[in-house]
């Protein structure tokens, strides 16, 4: 008994690689013990405090206990491995590496985890969601998640390479001559995908509004990063830049609660101020006609050069073009018969021309 207690003291006591065996025992077991701690215990903890998160109002909590469970379960197995191999005498290289990892695990993590905190909020404040069916909603916040994914990783890799050793400052110098470089290359990508967040916060116009830009109009059919896109009038697709939106004026029609029209009717010279009187009655009921509409006024305003003109204006209820056009086909059709049938005469253009006969010499 005593020559196999000597035998596996002499076991135990032998060394490879600047190590005992016992060393390599302790390393081994230590990581197996916070191996399986890591596996069962905080798998514990964190299902009691998701059954706490889940009687709470906010959503915020259950989306932190959501990251805590979404680390791999490798990240774990690679802590527990890297507290067991610290016990051991090992060269600084192997040291430097096993560092190195670690930093690199624990900042894919945090940067994972930023992001998807990130996400949450902007999803939050964009009130977008999985099932939004706003196509510029989407596009937006797409963009915005991917401008803060590249701000983190980039944030997160300079990070590591300091903790690596690496010269940051002369790094920093260089990419920053780099981006300048780059940035003007592509500044009008640039200008282009910024306009489509100034178009999303400030709203002049959404999907499905009736705008005017310059000589052309349209309906917006998509709001993208670079581009928007509008289905004119005559059925073309018009894509303009996003920049060149928020530089220019734009009439959105579609933002008018009521629409002010304004026309004239030309009546023939031969009308008498008592059949003006009418057709101006006349004008007043067939605008009544009209469900909502609200007239102005009505006058007899000039003498113009073949006519007697009248000047109506009236206002429509909505800004709908359609609607608009069917109420202004009511209202000619109801003068066209009432004028007709009361012997009033609309004016078109005409010349009186009057001949002398001269007188004989």
């Amino acid at each position: 008994m005593q020559i196999n207690q000597e035998l596996l003291i002499d076991l135990l006591s032998r060394e490879f690689f600047s190590n005992s065996v016992q060393n390599y025992l302790i390393a081994i077991g230590i990581f197996i013990v916070l191996k399986y701690f890591f596996r069962v215990v905080i798998y514990q903890i964190i299902s009691k405090l998701q059954e706490l998160t889940s009687k709470t109002d906010t959503r915020f909590d259950d989306h932190i206990i959501d990251l805590i469970k979404g680390i791999h379960p490798r990240t774990y197995d690679y802590i527990a491995f890297y507290l067991g191999a610290k016990t051991l005498v090992i060269g600084e290289n192997i040291v430097h590496v096993l560092d190195a990892i670690l930093t690199a695990l624990i900042i894919f993590q945090v940067v994972i985890s930023c992001n998807d905190i990130a996400a949450y909020i902007l999803r939050k404040v964009l009130h977008v969601d999985e099932n939004t069916t706003q196509q510029d909603d989407k596009t937006v916040f797409d963009g915005l998640i991917l401008l803060i994914k590249i701000i983190l990783w980039i944030i997160g890799l300079i990070l590591l390479l300091a903790n690596l050793g690496v010269n940051i400052t002369s790094l920093a110098t260089s990419l920053g001559i780099g981006g300048i470089a780059i940035a003007l290359a592509i500044q009008n990508i640039l200008g282009d995908i910024f306009s489509s967040f100034s178009i999303y916060f400030d709203k002049p116009f959404a999907v499905g509004d009736f705008i005017s830009i310059g000589s052309d109009t349209g309906t917006v059919k998509k709001i993208g990063l670079k581009t928007t896109r509008i289905q004119t009038l005559q059925g073309e697709e018009l894509v303009v830049g996003n920049k060149e939106l928020t530089s220019t004026r734009i009439q959105n029609f579609r933002r008018m609660n009521t629409r002010r029209v304004v026309f004239h009717i030309g009546l023939t010279y031969g009308m008498t101020v008592e059949q003006i009187a009418r057709a101006k009655e006349i004008v007043k009921e067939a605008i009544e006609q009209v469900d909502g509409a609200r007239l102005d006024r009505v006058h007899f305003f000039e003498f113009g050069d073949f006519s007697l003109n009248l000047e109506i204006v009236y206002y429509h209820p909505n800004a709908d073009y359609a609607d608009y056009m069917d109420a202004r086909e009511k209202i000619s059709f109801y003068l066209k018969e009432k004028f007709d049938a009361e012997g009033l005469e609309f004016a078109f253009p005409s010349q009186t021309v009057y001949l002398e006969k001269a007188g004989e010499s």
